[in-house]
């Protein structure tokens, strides 16, 4: 018999003598079980080092290698344990008000000048694109080589004419960037039943061939990409910004668009290292061996709330063919979470979608060869999109936070919102409207993005005692089921992330007359002070509809005779009060 099983049989625990002896052991086990457990290969780690890979890329996505996911989780670790990000954000931009840059810049360095300077190409080559159609002297600077991922983008054929309208594409060019189609598209909520609808995300789009096809349009038009540079600095004067790359190369712009991702080092400057408010954790693999690959599953939910850890989630699915061959199908598993210590880990997600994706795809994993695993960290912010802080800079894409919270669909939000933003950005620098308040007017408040978050909250999963595990599935299933009886001008703007106040307010009166007795869990789920600020932005969602729909017709015709800069600024507002509203949407 063993020291500790001696003291627990005779009750001597609690002797002083014992005590620290007994804890000794019981550290040296735990050390001992901790040294093993890394000894031994996660099944992650050994699929993920089987598996050979092609080049990793920037952009989210863009790695799939198990020493990136340790990185990555590193990150996430970091931004779960403290109130801010483990180190003071680096003061990437600087402002000099009252300066020229013409008595700063060495005057012995050769500086090249454009009008704009976009800073990340994965996203930036599309409106860096858009701009050079309108005549501006564009460049792009890119830390890796400008090139998209392999994983397809799943997109709707409506949101990529949206490229076609700004000259970005051709329709031809849609045909040749798009490596698979698929009909029809499932949702569906742990065996309450499944809804089906057509051309929703029904495109498998290749980044790596769109990306290549812009990319030969933008230097075709005289437009200049500089791969391999990272952005060290940004210096704002009166007449322009001046950059600071590595390999002591230095840009003069009359604009920076920062187009870096969720993780820009200019974003997180401006947000002073805070928490994000809540993240997507997506994981998932694209494998060969499905011999029913078809259709396509836009948001599935097999199970209820599973436990990782010390933390609680709910675990969503997609699923769509891969353009890589007939049997090749990408599935991933996300959840939302609030970042905060005891948060699960990629690796640990990963852990369990082997496991899950078997179930859920109903085929074993033996069956099945592994071409590549996915993961990503996809955050935001309640205040967002994100204003302008700099004279000077502005964000788009991912970097303005101007994605959905539910979706976090950084492509499709772009082809929304290119023409409203390209055009937005021309006529800023055309009347050299470069301040900080007229850059914010380009990222306003966005009611409908705003009415978003309280559908990401319900989804979250949360320790609440008194609300059934099951909430979320029969939460989305009778909003679902109601979208449905109220037809597609209610269901499809809802599955493209454009929520509506009158398709809402439908929405949300026919499940409290279907199934009222959800409600308090509503209220349980969510807390009070969650459902009194949702109220305020749907009260603007109303009120952004009112003024798109009978203010913007007396006001636009006058928009000629105003000055200049009111008529910049009202062109502005009247976009806010239409994207805003979701009245941009056509079925």
């Amino acid at each position: 018999m063993t020291i500790l099983q001696l003291g627990i049989s005779n009750g001597l625990l609690n002797n002083p003598k014992v005590r620290p002896l007994v804890q000794r052991r019981k550290e040296t086990a735990r050390r001992r079980m901790f040294l093993l457990a890394q000894a031994i290969p996660s099944r992650t780690q050994r699929i993920m080092e089987s598996i050979s890979l092609s080049s990793e890329v920037g952009g989210a996505g863009g790695a799939y290698s198990y020493d990136a996911l340790k990185r990555l989780d590193g990150i996430w670790s970091s931004i779960c344990s403290a109130k801010k990000f483990p180190q003071e954000p680096q003061q990437v931009v600087s402002s000099f008000p009252g300066k020229s840059s013409h008595n700063t810049v060495m005057i012995d360095k050769e500086v090249a000048k454009y009008d704009v300077v976009v800073c990340g190409g994965t996203l930036g080559i599309f409106v860096a694109t858009a701009l050079r159609i309108k005549g501006l002297q564009v460049a792009i600077v890119e830390r890796n080589v400008l090139k998209g991922r392999d994983q397809e983008w799943n997109i709707s054929r409506k949101e990529l004419l949206e490229l076609v309208e700004v000259g970005v594409l051709s329709e031809d060019e849609i045909g040749q960037a798009t490596a698979v189609k698929f009909n029809p598209n499932r949702c569906g909520f742990e065996g309450k039943g499944e809804i089906w609808v057509e051309d929703i995300l029904n495109l498998g789009v290749s980044p790596a061939k769109l990306i290549e096809i812009v990319k030969n349009r933008f230097i075709s038009l005289g437009g200049v990409i500089l791969e391999g540079y990272r952005v060290l600095k940004v210096s704002v004067y009166d007449d322009a910004a001046v950059l600071q790359l590595a390999k002591d190369k230095t840009l003069s712009s009359r604009l920076i668009i920062d187009a870096m991702g969720n993780f820009s080092p200019i974003v997180t400057q401006i947000r002073r290292g805070r928490k994000p408010d809540g993240v997507c954790l997506v994981v998932g693999s694209c494998a060969r061996g499905f011999q029913d690959n078809s259709t396509s599953d836009v948001i599935y939910s097999s199970s209820s709330v599973n436990r990782v850890g010390k933390s609680q989630v709910h675990y969503f699915w997609e699923a769509f063919p891969a353009g890589s061959g007939p049997t090749d199908r990408t599935t991933y598993m996300f959840t939302y979470v609030n970042p905060q210590p005891g948060s699960p880990k990629l690796e640990e997600l990963l852990e369990d979608y082997w496991q899950l994706m078997q179930e859920y795809q109903v085929i074993s994993l033996e069956n099945l060869e592994i071409l590549r695993v996915i993961y990503g960290i996809f955050p935001t912010y309640r205040d967002s999109p994100l204003q302008a802080a700099f004279d000077r800079v502005v964000q788009f894409g991912d970097a303005s936070g101007i994605q959905s919270p539910v979706s976090f669909g950084g492509f499709g939000s772009l082809t929304r919102h290119i023409n409203r933003l390209s055009t937005g950005i021309y006529e800023a620098i055309a009347g050299d409207f470069l301040d900080a308040y007229s850059l914010s007017l380009l990222n306003p408040y966005l009611p409908n993005l705003s009415c978003s978050w309280l559908f990401q909250r319900a989804m979250s999963a949360q320790q609440v005692s008194d609300v059934s595990p099951k909430f979320v599935n029969e939460l989305l299933h009778v909003n679902f089921l109601c979208m449905e009886r109220l037809g597609d001008p209610v269901l499809r703007p809802f599955l493209q992330d454009v929520i509506q106040f009158g398709t809402l307010a439908k929405t949300l009166g026919l499940v409290m007359l279907t199934k009222p007795q959800i409600l308090p869990s509503i209220f349980k789920k969510v807390g009070i002070p969650v459902l009194l600020d949702w109220s305020v932005h749907f009260f603007m969602l109303g009120y952004y509809t009112l003024l798109s729909t009978f203010a913007d017709p007396v006001i636009r015709p006058l928009l000629n005779s105003f000055p200049s800069k009111l008529k910049y600024e009202w062109k502005r507002r009247l976009e806010a009060w239409k994207y805003g509203s979701g009245l941009d949407f056509k079925l």
